[in-house]
């Protein structure tokens, strides 16, 4: 892998709109001899990062000299966020490199190749970056041996003829630190305001993330080419060729081949694919669709349902939940509210009328309902409506039922499924990694509590859907995890129907409006998530979903593409994607999915909840 770095020389002067004007341009950095509480704070403003030489004023990066890197090696500054100058004799130079396990060491062009032997000694793993200003002089540093390159308004065009030139190695944009860096080692020892500069302009990898506008919930189309699935690049050449599989890594390779002839990946394999880039991804969306073809034909199915949001009133302090309110005395954004059992039933009354045969009930976890309320609100729509079928209660509200109403889970889930629960919707999932949820949704039950409600739930004959929420702190590791989790449950049990990621809708999002956390997922990832799971669950979970409330139905479109079968549900009042800042939800009309199934080649068929064909669209 070659990395390559845009920055820009900081002035004297930088204000907020330099570096709001050179973001835009395509740098992430702008570096400075010494950097001032005010350029700081100008550079940070217009969305660049600081970059500086040792001083006062903290940046996320150091430019230092030998003497200055061993300087903040010792004061406890980690490697990652060092570059060191090749300044003075080389002796000196390594020592510093080592002893500060520098992640750089920057040179001019005429000591490149002294600075590759020094940087070639066992133990060392510095790379070695150096300023190019042409694709011939990049192409001549990296046949030398540079591993990142320091570019200055490049365009894109450019860009794309050094990604060719130097293939079959990787291209890869670093932001002022290195990919692969931990968000718990940045979190650890970066400042605020660095933190969260840092994480608006990551991916789940630590890589640059693309320039474009889209993310999910806004009111835009992913900006993809026809004839691929990855956004890594926007030159010319790539957005009219069709994607070469030949530049796909032979370890990517050799995981999808063996795939296609089913053998799923290990767990660790699954992460692999997960950090694919370019080309690999549309090769693994390619290695996903086959699979998918496999499994379901050409059938995409639906499913006519209402979403029934009882409550925006909760207890947990999700950090991605922009949906829940607390009472009004703590002063929150939006009006709590609480269906009143009536309302409810009448809702579930109305979407019966309108086709439905499900409903959905999620929440907030008022700080007033029991286990009993569950049962009652159950009870209650199947007397009005015996026979809706209803998808209710995730694996939170099943564990706080038990706890409030005295009872083990198994109990609770014995008592739903007398009432006449259906399935269980597989969210409050988020990231099945304890690690990321200590910091993401701290007082919610942990992974092995949220796979103890599922087992023992399909063990008693109530499916399940399964989730991930992904795009916020997570990354390739907690993806795999993820994954993995939801493998052990399904070879327990086979009781889970499918698999939905939800991409987070970042805009009204507690966690990202604190500055922690990214700004949702890339298309790329986004591409990613859906056609590693087809992959990973292949002969496990046959049904992957595109969610439209989060993606749009063009977005959801060129997901079947990429490994799904299945395009969600009409939902009717869905409000939890909205009140984070959706565009979409609410409500899509069975036309209108038939219309997107049917855009993408396919065909459309009508399901229930637990993916039974009740009528196939075209015979309507």
């Amino acid at each position: 892998m070659i990395t390559y770095h845009r920055l820009r020389p900081a002035p004297e002067d930088v204000s907020e709109v330099w570096a709001a004007t050179r973001r835009k341009q395509g740098a992430t950095v702008a570096e400075s001899a010494v950097l001032s509480a005010d350029a700081r704070r100008e550079i940070l403003a217009g969305g660049l990062v600081p970059v500086a030489g040792p001083g006062e004023v903290e940046p996320l990066g150091w430019i230092a000299t030998p003497d200055q890197a061993l300087e903040l090696a010792a004061a406890g500054v980690p490697g990652w966020r060092i570059t060191v100058l090749y300044e003075g004799p080389a002796e000196k130079v390594l020592d510093a490199v080592v002893r500060s396990g520098a992640a750089f060491l920057r040179t001019g062009r005429s000591r490149v190749s002294e600075a590759i032997e020094l940087m070639s000694f066992p133990a060392v793993d510095t790379a070695v970056s150096v300023f190019v200003d042409t694709t011939d002089e990049a192409v001549s540093a990296v046949a030398e041996g540079a591993g990142d390159l320091l570019l200055r308004d490049w365009d894109s065009e450019s860009l794309g003829q050094l990604r060719d030139m130097v293939d079959p190695l990787t291209l890869v944009e670093r932001t002022a630190i290195p990919p692969g860096v931990e968000i718990d080692s940045a979190r650890e020892v970066l400042d605020r305001e660095l933190f969260s500069a840092y994480l608006h302009q990551i991916d789940g990898s630590g890589v640059a993330r693309p320039r474009y506008e889209w993310a999910p919930g806004l009111a835009l189309d992913p900006p993809l080419p026809a004839t691929r699935l990855s956004l890594e690049w926007t030159d010319q050449a790539w957005v009219i060729a069709q994607s070469e599989h030949s530049q796909v890594g032979d370890q990517v390779g050799a995981i999808l081949e063996r795939s296609r002839n089913g053998d799923p990946p290990s767990r660790d394999e699954v992460e692999v694919l997960f950090r694919a880039r370019g080309a690999e991804v549309d090769a693994i969306a390619a290695t996903a669709d086959h699979l998918r073809r496999k499994r379901n034909g050409d059938v995409v199915t639906y499913v006519i349902n209402r979403n029934i949001n009882y409550t925006n009133q909760c207890y947990f302090r999700c950090g991605f939940c922009a949906f829940s309110k607390g009472p009004r005395s703590l002063n929150l954004r939006g009006e709590p509210y609480l269906l009143s059992l009536d309302e409810v039933v009448e809702r579930s009354r109305e979407a019966w009328e309108r086709g439905a045969t499900e409903v959905t009930l999620q929440g907030g976890i008022h700080p007033d309902f029991t286990g009993d309320f569950y049962v009652h609100v159950t009870e209650l729509i199947k007397a009005a409506v015996p026979d809706m079928h209803i998808h209710g209660f995730t694996p939170l509200e099943v564990w706080q039922g038990a706890e409030t109403s005295g009872a083990t889970v198994v109990e609770f889930l014995a008592r739903l499924k007398e009432a006449g629960l259906g399935t269980l919707p597989g969210t409050a999932a988020e990231i099945l990694d304890d690690d990321v949820r200590r910091h993401l949704c701290p007082d919610k039950i942990t992974t092995a509590e949220w796979a103890y409600v599922m087992v023992k739930a399909h063990e008693m004959g109530l499916r399940s859907t399964s989730t991930i929420m992904f795009g916020h702190i997570d990354g390739p590791r907690s993806w795999a995890n993820h994954l993995e989790v939801l493998r052990d449950i399904q070879r327990r049990t086979g009781g889970i129907t499918e698999f939905v990621p939800l991409p987070f809708v970042h805009m009204g999002a507690p966690i990202y409006l604190r500055g922690q956390s990214r700004p949702g997922p890339t298309w790329d990832e986004v591409v990613l998530i859906h056609a590693v799971a087809r992959i990973a669950f292949d002969g496990l979970i046959d049904n992957i979903q595109a969610s439209w409330v989060k993606l749009g139905l063009e977005g959801g479109r060129r997901l079947l593409d990429a490994g799904c079968n299945d395009m969600g549900g009409t939902l009717m009042d869905e409000n939890i994607s909205r009140a984070a800042g959706a565009a979409h939800g609410q409500l899509a009309t069975p036309e209108e999915l038939e219309e997107t199934i049917l855009a993408a080649g396919r065909t459309p068929a009508r399901r229930n909840t637990v993916y039974e064909i009740l009528q196939p669209a075209q015979q309507e």
